[in-house]
């Protein structure tokens, strides 16, 4: 069994507005510290697998025909035995 850590991020090369209105309500609230906000999507998917490359190739395959949108997303993923 191994629990998959998936995170989904906009490409840096994508606007985020969702990001923006993020910041622009931090600055409001006087944390003009804060330089930029990106926002994503986390994931924790089980796998009923004992081997690690089997695990670790529908993990990726799960994210590339349906969790993530190419075009505009990217991903990465933590993979931890349990």
């Amino acid at each position: 069994m191994f629990l998959a850590r998936v995170y989904v991020t906009l490409k840096k090369s994508v606007l985020d507005p969702q990001g923006v209105t993020v910041k622009h309500a931090l600055d409001s609230l006087g944390y003009r510290q804060v330089d930029d906000v990106r926002l994503g999507k986390y994931m924790e998917i089980k796998i009923n697998s004992g081997d690690r490359q089997k695990a670790e190739g529908l993990l990726k395959e799960m994210c590339e025909k349906l969790l993530i949108n190419p075009v505009i997303e990217e991903f990465r993923y933590d993979l931890e035995q349990k």
